[in-house]
């Protein structure tokens, strides 16, 4: 592992002087892409210079202890180096994390699809909830958020809403999201004033360039209708919005946020492209799957991945045990904490499970 860790500071140091070279910093492209990996880079050598600080103040305790000296002085060793070992082993474990392979797709903008589920009108508010929540979380990151399509209720909900996510490393915090989330309160329309438990799913999906996908246009099925606004209102007089059936997989995707037909065609093909993507990466992983049930599992709309219950101001993670009392923050978009153990409890499964930390 150390071996590893000095190239990877190698490499640190060297990407170090090239984003300080005119000719990369001339180059846009190339002063992103190194860009990037510096940031990839930092998180990993932050902590191995912690680690080679402590392990280098270790060493000089065991030394003390090893060729004697005054009774105080050793005293003095044997105390620091009861500090430095537990957090000398909390490093080394951080350390293993950060070197488990990263998910390729981890960089890439998102689309996110939020649908009401049982629950009728309550689910449909819910879903609108869970939109707010994604898009002030967005707002703190500032990501760019664009809305493709949505179908609101009366009363503010959402039977479905479809958007897009654009930023920094957008899947790799938001792929976790992926499943069903219920909910526990009272409804607005509850005269009693009984605890129901509704539910909405949310489907994260990570977007991808046309050469990743090959779409036959003979396979489409396009369609154009009129878009309305918000709550049914500024409906336009002109079929600017897109509808498209990919015949061979059954998949619809429909775009009505732009006044241009050819712009809201451009967003449907994005979300169906997503979704072809998907279900090849599910093929494909098809067979690893089935060997390791992974902790984090992949999102599939059955899983039930998270309750939020409004009475205790509790949000429970089923998948990984994990229960905070702070429901009225994380629903207001502070999603850092909750996200964080999330992808902790990943790396962490993907090391117990023996996945190769060698690139």
């Amino acid at each position: 592992m150390i071996e590893r860790l000095e190239k990877i500071k190698e490499r640190y140091d060297e990407v170090t002087r090239l984003l300080s070279d005119p000719a990369v910093i001339s180059n846009h492209a190339r002063s992103k892409e190194l860009g990037k990996e510096y940031r990839e880079l930092s998180e990993i050598v932050k902590v191995y210079r912690d680690y080679k600080q402590l392990y280098t103040s270790m060493k000089e305790s065991k030394e003390i202890l090893d060729h004697g000296g005054e009774a105080e002085l050793k005293e003095m060793a044997e105390m620091e180096l009861a500090e430095i070992q537990p957090k000398l082993e909390r490093l080394e474990e951080h350390l293993k994390q950060l070197l488990v392979p990263k998910d390729p797709n981890d960089s890439k903008d998102i689309i996110v699809e939020i649908r009401g589920g049982t629950g009728g009108e309550e689910a449909a508010l819910f879903a609108a909830d869970l939109y707010r929540m994604y898009t002030r979380f967005a707002e703190q990151k500032r990501w760019t958020i664009e809305t493709f399509d949505w179908n609101e209720t009366d009363k503010g909900g959402f039977k479905e809403v479809v958007f897009s996510v654009s930023g920094e490393d957008v899947y790799g915090m938001m792929k976790f999201e992926s499943g069903v989330h219920r909910v526990q309160r009272i409804p607005e329309t509850e005269a009693q004033g009984r605890v129901h438990t509704s539910a909405a799913s949310v489907v994260v999906l990570p977007e991808v360039e046309d050469v990743e996908i090959e779409i036959n246009p003979a396979d489409l099925q396009i369609d154009t209708f009129r878009a309305g606004g918000k709550g049914g209102q500024n409906v336009n007089k002109v079929e600017t919005a897109v509808r498209i059936t990919h015949r061979p997989s059954g998949i619809v995707v429909a775009c009505q946020q732009e006044r241009s037909q050819f712009q809201n065609r451009d967003r449907a093909m994005k979300m169906l492209r997503a979704k072809l993507y998907k279900i090849k990466m599910e093929e494909q992983t098809a067979s690893v799957a089935a060997q390791r049930k992974s902790m984090i599992r992949s999102g599939d709309r059955s899983d039930k991945i998270r309750t939020y219950n409004f009475p205790q101001n509790r949000v429970t993670d089923h998948r990984i045990g994990l229960t905070l009392y702070n429901l009225s923050e994380i629903i207001d978009g502070k999603l850092d904490e909750l996200i964080e153990q999330l992808r902790l409890a990943d790396r962490t499964e993907k090391l117990q499970s023996g996945v190769s930390t060698v690139s």
